[in-house]
């Protein structure tokens, strides 16, 4: 209770300044921005890493539709019309949106096997009236986003520290070990997976294994199972300002083949702030020191939202 005490005042404090920083939306883009894989010229850590740690948000929308990130999910869409944000993901026409975040295929789409197809239509068709306790997205009980998933939402922070690096989601945190320990037991399974890293010029690589399979790729209901391996990349721009995530996912399980999901990321600063699907940071000042990017309190609160409210404040 005293932190929700703390938040409130907080809250309304930074009230205008989130208000400004929504009006910066036009930033938002519509192609994927690809940075290209090479050496790293920038700043180094005392340990070697290429230095990224900030705020960072990606550029081409919210973890809505997977296939179609700035389009609707369909007519329950939780963003109506009378609201001004709705009204655009409708009326634009698919060639003036974003592209799909699959890049490979080159169809665009999640290569589900026929049943597992089915099923991802079904979790599509009761998002917003679930009718089974499977149905609910798990946004809506407060889980942890999974490895993809967490970087198409509002925005977060990267810290580095000697033998890993830190990511700070408002839907959980993930931590990337660089110093070669192993994986764990095949037996323990995580929402956001079990990652080791090591980096390859500008790249940090990722694999991440021991995957739950609870984390839905996008309210889109797009799944893989727990034997899903993933390999991540961070392309990052040598001048700081851009990083690519790549993921690549290879499932026997679900998958007929495996698939790629590229997602562009740009740096939060004063003058590049987040649109309003990203938002998570604001400018704020201390006494005596320069203003700085910090990130806001984002408290979740269980039912928040059309993520199958119904069924998730009643079981």
């Amino acid at each position: 209770m005293k932190n929700l005490l703390f938040s409130l005042p907080a809250a309304l404090a930074i009230v205008p300044l989130l208000a400004s920083a929504q009006g910066a939306r036009g930033w938002r883009e519509t192609s994927i921005v690809r940075t290209a894989k090479g050496e790293w010229t920038g700043a180094r850590l005392p340990d070697g890493q290429p230095e990224i740690a900030g705020h960072w948000s990606n550029t081409i929308g919210n973890h809505n539709n997977l296939t179609d990130p700035q389009g609707p999910l369909g007519a329950d869409d939780e963003a109506p019309p009378a609201e001004g944000r709705g009204t655009a993901r409708r009326t634009a026409t698919r060639s003036s949106r974003a592209p799909s975040r699959v890049t490979d295929p080159a169809d665009g789409q999640v290569p589900l096997q026929p049943w597992a197809r089915a099923k991802q239509e079904e979790f599509l068709k009761y998002l917003n009236n679930p009718i089974k306790p499977e149905y609910v997205e798990p946004f809506a009980r407060c889980a942890p986003g999974g490895p993809s998933k967490s970087f198409m939402w509002h925005g977060y922070e990267i810290r580095q520290y000697p033998g890993y690096v830190l990511f700070l989601f408002d839907s959980g945190n993930r931590v990337i070990y660089l110093d070669g320990r192993p994986h764990l037991p095949d037996n323990l399974k995580l929402w956001n997976g079990d990652s080791r890293g090591h980096w390859e010029g500008n790249t940090l690589v990722v694999e991440t294994t021991n995957n739950n399979s609870k984390a839905r790729l996008g309210r889109s209901g797009e799944f893989v199972s727990e034997n899903a391996s993933i390999e991540e990349r961070f392309i990052f721009d040598p001048g700081g300002d851009r990083f690519t995530y790549e993921a690549t996912y290879t499932d026997p399980t679900v998958l007929t083949v495996p698939f790629t999901i590229t997602i562009p990321n740009r740096r939060v600063t004063a003058k590049t702030p987040p649109d309003d699907w990203n938002n998570l940071t604001f400018p704020a000042k201390h006494a005596g020191k320069a203003p700085i990017i910090e990130a806001y309190e984002r408290v979740c609160v269980e039912g928040n939202g059309n993520h199958g409210q119904i069924v998730a404040t009643t079981k």
